[in-house]
């Protein structure tokens, strides 16, 4: 006969598995690429086309979503992992416009201790937000480690941020593969930043693909190009959203281009059937590994 936990631990994982969120990671081989700043502005063009959307910055310590949004967050995600340790809620930034932000720290005098016990704190407290949200974006540090490797692995699809550069595309091609070693099905999608035309980005993305399909036998989607775009460059020393600091740049107009054949993709595809959630994922990869 099940107990009262046992039953109570079944209802929390129903409910987990019937979660609507989609979760993503924006990820690159090597930093330098531009990668905090198209998951800042992805995430706003989400929002505008209305949906709820938290973006997470998980470069603790060196996060850059609240510099380039011009935010100035009390709290960051490495207070909750600090010795008093302060609610995932009560981090989060609102922007004007909708997009929440929860900043990921700079300037730290240490960097926070993350253990098993945090970990599974942080897991607990993070379901109960899920339900608030469309798509929670996390942008995760430059290359891979353990921690971050966790998180990529549990979410439902990763995106990569590349330049037409071959150090940059060698990179993109060894997280892919690295990432594809441990889970074969993980969706990706790739990005091409500072493409110079759109020849030269359209290159590059099927430089990498033919690689991926030839020697990993993986496929890949293309989700556009953001040209070489001073608009850009400009934006960020006003710590301005690109997107807001001129909407009618090149890279503006790419970038809302990009995100409605997104949402195309997702509405010719809808998640409505899920076998198991980011948390539940997250778990199982800290707990059951």
């Amino acid at each position: 006969m099940k107990d009262q936990a046992e039953n109570l631990r079944e209802k929390l994982l129903a409910k987990e598995l019937a979660l609507p969120v989609k979760t993503l990671a924006v990820i690159s081989g090597k930093g330098g690429v531009g990668k905090s700043n198209f998951a800042l502005n992805f995430a706003i063009e989400l929002k505008n086309r209305g949906n709820s959307v938290l973006i997470f910055d998980m470069d603790i310590g060196m996060g850059n979503i609240d510099i380039l949004s011009g935010l100035s967050p009390s709290y960051s995600i490495a207070d909750f992992f600090s010795e008093n340790p302060v609610p995932l809620r009560r981090m989060i930034t609102e922007l004007p416009g909708g997009l929440h932000i929860i900043a990921g720290g700079t300037g730290l005098s240490t960097l926070p201790k993350i253990n098993k016990e945090s970990f599974y704190s942080f897991t607990e407290e993070f379901t109960k937000l899920l339900n608030d949200y469309h798509y929670v974006i996390f942008d995760m540090s430059a290359g891979l480690n353990e921690t971050s490797l966790q998180f990529i692995l549990s979410v439902d699809e990763v995106v990569v941020l590349t330049t037409p550069e071959p150090p940059s595309i060698t990179d993109a091609y060894s997280v892919i593969k690295y990432i594809t070693a441990e889970n074969k099905e993980m969706p990706f999608s790739i990005v091409v930043n500072r493409s110079h035309n759109e020849k030269e980005g359209i290159e590059t993305f099927n430089r990498i693909s033919s690689v991926l399909r030839h020697f990993l036998q993986k496929d890949v989607a293309f989700l556009g190009i953001l040209p070489d775009d001073q608009n850009i460059t400009k934006a960020v020393k006003r710590q301005i959203p690109f997107t807001q600091y001129n909407a009618k740049a090149p890279s503006s107009r790419a970038l809302f281009k990009m995100t409605e054949r997104f949402c195309q993709q997702e509405f010719l595809q809808p998640r409505h059937v899920v076998k198991t959630n980011f948390v539940a994922r997250l778990k199982r990869f800290l707990f059951e590994r």
